[in-house]
């Protein structure tokens, strides 16, 4: 049985208001299934515990301890990985027909994107605060000063902002959940892993070590450990300008995927989902 849609103008309702009503539903929906949320308690704890653990013992940093290297790039991973679980919530969305219910709906369209990133942002916050007290617990330790901490977690934030709109824009082109989590892996994989998230760049060979050392992972990776006075990469004259300006360089790409990701996710959301 179809459903006879109003025009595009009678949709149009208050922006902000539209976009904390389905912020608020993708929160519920966080509460009232808490394993989906495994990704972002369980899974960061784990990943600070056992590489803490089982590598810490095995891999010399000059300067420091291994957990307090480990640190930057657990925080870096994991914030990478958060464009997953926007982008399969919003193609979870699509397939399940709610997305088809907004639109019958008087509400702006753009109110769906953004209440994803709303809901997505605040979700976001949670790795960042288990894995700061889980590492604390096993020995990293923040050695900078309070504002340059504080630098460090605004950054993360805004990191994972960015991210987000990765991941809305993967699930506004890819059609269901799966092919969501399968191109990702594809990306995701090899950027957190060709980076200098669990060694350092110098330890890996030829080109490996070059796309490292551009990596945008290996950017945020190095600016945290910067920020908190951790050992890291180091920042001589000697070494890439993505490493000597990690901070500026991350920002570089915040703003480069925020500008770039997030118009595009409309424009591919506006397609698919169009009359």
């Amino acid at each position: 049985m179809s459903v006879a849609l109003p025009s595009v103008d009678e949709r149009h309702g208050g922006f902000v208001n539209d976009v904390l009503v389905v912020a608020w539903r993708g929160l519920l929906h966080m509460v009232r299934e808490p394993e989906a949320l495994v990704d972002v308690t369980l899974q960061p704890i784990m990943f600070v515990v056992l590489f803490a653990y089982v590598f810490g013992g095995a891999i010399h940093i000059e300067g420091g301890s291994y957990t307090e290297f480990l640190m930057g790039g657990i925080f870096a991973q994991t914030l990478f990985f958060g464009m997953f679980a926007v982008a399969m919530s919003l193609a979870s969305d699509r397939r399940n027909g709610a997305v088809d219910r907004f639109r019958s709906l008087p509400m702006a369209r753009g109110a769906v994107l953004g209440g994803h990133a709303a809901a997505h942002m605040v979700r976001g916050l949670i790795p960042i605060f288990l894995m700061s007290v889980c590492g604390l617990a096993i020995g990293w330790t923040i050695d900078s000063s309070p504002a340059m901490a504080t630098a460090g977690f605004l950054l993360m934030i805004a990191f994972s902002f960015a991210v987000i709109w990765v991941g809305i824009l993967l699930g506004a082109a890819m059609p269901t959940p799966e092919s969501v989590q399968g191109v990702g892996f594809l990306v995701v994989f090899p950027l957190t892993f060709v980076a200098s998230t669990f060694v350092p760049v110098q330890t890996l060979p030829g080109v490996l070590q070059t796309i490292a050392e551009w990596n945008p992972v290996t950017a945020l990776a190095e600016a945290l450990r910067y920020l908190f006075g951790n050992p890291g990469a180091p920042r001589t004259p000697n070494e890439p300008w993505s490493l000597q300006h990690s901070v500026a360089y991350t920002i570089i790409w915040i703003v480069a995927l925020v500008v770039i990701c997030a118009p595009l996710s409309v424009y591919v959301y506006n397609k698919r989902t169009r009359d």
